[in-house]
């Protein structure tokens, strides 16, 4: 089973809720292509900040590499870790740039694949929705206080009672 993270998109007012067509599925684990294409996959998911990020940090390490005059193979290793990197926490980078986009994690939930996630998600999803209305809900009561038993001589086994004496 795949664990997935829901996100929902901002909502324009305090009364409305998302709509399910636009709930956002991230799928946790490695991305191979990601991995493959790291800075063209940042490209299509459009996170700016970590492409930046991507490109500042391999530019600087390759920089460094070079300054070291250090073999090519050991530039070749530190890309290829690089990329590694990217497809490792594609979906860490996914989540933040949602969050920074305002979109608020709804959930976790399981599946085979994406679909059956958002199966299983939105079965429950729509339940809530009918059970609990999007307006305010009011407070509910506090719990009523505890009262002590009558009598503290109460042997419950298992705690231990005090030694008798035997007649």
């Amino acid at each position: 089973m795949t664990i997935y993270t829901v996100h929902a998109p901002p909502t324009k007012g305090e009364d409305t809720s998302p709509e399910p067509d636009r709930f956002v599925f991230v799928r946790d684990g490695f991305y191979f292509w990601a991995f493959v294409f790291g800075p063209v996959w940042l490209l299509a998911k459009r996170q700016w900040f970590a492409l930046l990020f991507y490109v500042l940090v391999v530019a600087a390490l390759q920089v460094g590499l070079w300054l070291m005059k250090v073999p090519p193979v050991t530039h070749t290793l530190v890309s290829l870790f690089m990329h590694f990197l990217v497809g490792l926490e594609a979906a860490t980078v996914q989540r933040w740039t949602l969050n920074r986009r305002r979109w608020t994690q709804s959930g976790i939930v399981s599946g085979a694949n994406e679909e059956a996630a958002e199966r299983r998600f939105f079965d429950v999803w729509v339940l809530q929705q009918k059970k609990w209305p999007t307006g305010p809900v009011a407070p509910s009561p506090p719990p009523p206080p505890r009262t002590p038993p009558a009598s503290t001589d109460i042997n419950i086994i298992g705690l231990f009672p005090e030694p008798q004496s035997r007649q």
